[in-house]
């Protein structure tokens, strides 16, 4: 996820926790003879102080705007990352879920996205899988109309930017690495992180006889089978986690325990046992052993800025040398290696017509973009400086597995970041999206922190929707459902954000024209959500 810490100040509302983004698109789009607004807007009026009335124009307005989001960009919305019980059997607030799914459902929205927590589901042994919560969702989502972005999270909740809940890996996950530390990653100081498995032990069997790539392959086999009859008719995708924050990426910038924070640089994490003999024999292949005994010992640490550092210093820095090329190319291709053999997986269990289509997250690291180093990329394991391309090798690989390249941080202006940081988001988006555009992978994009207002709506719709119609992105993902998405003022904005990316280059004051009727007639039902979910 993208981090910015002035972002919150930059949000116009006083709102800050979670987002929704759906069909506004659709909902909003009213027919256009004038017998049938009228219907529409009596119909409107008759809903407005009675939910079952709101929930029958929901629909209305929902069918009557499905074909106006073909030639534009679908919204999704993320759910709450406690939607399902730790148990893994019910769903947490099943109230405020059903209300909130209507509400989504009346904005237009075309879906939503929900983390499937291995540390949920696989909790209690090996290949011993508990999805009751999570069909019913899918249930709910399927009356309601919606789709769903099913994301495989092999990644610890808590410990990063907007994690509000603690769900760490499966007890027996953890067990093991409680054994062996050097199965989490560690830094040049030997601070251990627990959030993902390390990469550097893929192919090593030391999770009762299965490696972890096995054991998250057997997970979406599993979940596979358990949604059969879900796949490609309510579940349309799977975004399969690959590192923290479900994001293919090294933990280089942990915010639990205060050990990073932004806008730091990060540091690198190949000091387990398997990162450095992987390091170790690399070095001795190019012939250089004394470069494998770990990795920059003069980068600095997580809070330091490029200058602060031999390391990343300018042009002349250690990364632009010999050496430095050497171990950033390991490293960075560890990580692609990483996610060859994670997507392998993926695709052996839902490419053969399971009916969805597959996508990886990158995370949006725009602070420092505009160094010469661009050190804070370089520590999360994307080889990516003022003269070499990070991001295209990445598109290669998703393409070579067909997946979807899905980025965030597309709500975010230069302008709005501190600029001593060199903070460059919207820069960094227009480079991934070459990067995309020049593989052959559908872009798309997500919001990296909660806002509800026009301004980041009008950057989304810029950077997504506003495009020739093969530069578009083919989905958009919006951070997060809550009650602060049900404010009148946000919803109503919220709705006219969907219309405009449903239907590409629909003018802001049309659309937010529509909005306010669809609002008003929405109101008892959004209220209803708001309710459930705060309660």
């Amino acid at each position: 996820m993208a981090l910015n810490l002035a972002q919150s100040a930059a949000a116009a509302p006083c709102f800050a926790t979670a987002g929704d983004a759906r069909r506004a698109a659709s909902v909003v789009a009213m027919p256009s003879s004038s017998s049938s607004a009228t219907t529409s807007l009596r119909m409107k009026r008759q809903a407005a102080c009675e939910p079952v009335a709101c929930r029958a124009v929901a629909r209305h307005v929902a069918a009557a705007a499905a074909s106006s989001r073909r030639n534009g960009v679908p919204v999704f919305v993320m759910m709450p990352l406690d939607t399902v019980s730790k148990c893994g059997s019910a769903l947490n607030r099943r109230k405020a879920v059903a209300a909130s799914l209507a509400a989504l459902k009346s904005a237009g929205v075309e879906g939503i996205m929900v983390d499937v927590w291995w540390g949920i589901v696989e909790s209690e042994g090996p290949g011993r899988y508990n999805f009751d919560g999570y069909v019913e969702l899918m249930e709910m989502a399927r009356k309601t109309g919606l789709k769903v972005q099913a994301v495989m999270s092999f990644h610890q909740c808590g410990g990063n930017v907007g994690d509000s809940v603690n769900i760490p890996l499966p007890r027996w996950v953890v067990e093991e690495m409680e054994k062996d530390n050097d199965l989490a990653y560690t830094d040049q100081w030997g601070r251990r992180n627990f959030e993902y498995i390390s990469l550097g032990c893929d192919a090593m069997p030391v999770f009762k006889g299965r490696t972890p790539v096995e054991c998250y392959t057997d997970f979406m086999r599993a979940f596979r089978d358990h949604f059969a009859s879900f796949l490609g008719d309510t579940i349309v995708e799977i975004q399969v986690g690959m590192g923290p924050a479900g994001e293919l990426r090294y933990p280089s910038y942990p915010e639990s325990n205060g050990t990073w924070r932004f806008p730091g640089i990060g540091a690198f994490q190949c000091n387990d046992r398997y990162m450095r003999s992987s390091l170790k024999a690399a070095a001795e292949a190019r012939g250089k052993p004394e470069w494998g005994h770990g990795g920059p010992t003069d980068a600095g640490g997580y809070n330091n800025w490029p200058e602060d550092t031999v390391f990343f210093r300018g042009d002349c820095g250690g990364w632009s040398t010999e050496y430095g090329e050497f171990f950033l190319s390991w490293y960075s291709q560890m990580l692609l290696e990483h996610g060859e053999r994670v997507l392998s997986g993926a695709t052996s269990v839902f490419g053969d017509g399971a009916g969805a289509k597959i996508s990886v997250k990158v995370a949006g690291i725009h602070w420092h973009y505009g160094t010469r180093s661009h050190a804070p990329e370089l520590t999360a394991g994307y080889y990516n400086t003022r003269h070499r391309d990070g991001y295209l090798p990445i598109a290669r690989m998703l393409a070579r597995h067909g997946a979807v390249l899905n980025f965030t941080c597309v709500e975010m202006r230069d302008h709005e970041q501190p600029q001593e940081a060199q903070c460059m988001p919207e820069a960094l988006v227009r480079q991934v999206a070459a990067a995309a555009r020049a593989a052959g992978v559908g872009l798309a994009g997500e919001n990296a922190l909660p806002r509800y207002d026009g301004t980041a709506h009008d950057q989304v719709v810029a950077a997504a929707a506003d495009r020739a119609a093969e530069d578009r992105m083919v989905a958009f993902t919006y951070l997060r459902m809550g009650p602060d998405l049900f404010h009148p003022d946000n919803w109503r904005r919220f709705v006219a954000f969907v219309r405009r990316m449903s239907e590409s280059g629909s003018p802001r004051e049309a659309a937010e024209s529509a909005a306010h009727g669809v609002a008003q007639a929405t109101g008892s039902l959004v209220h209803e959500a708001a309710v459930a979910l705060r309660s």
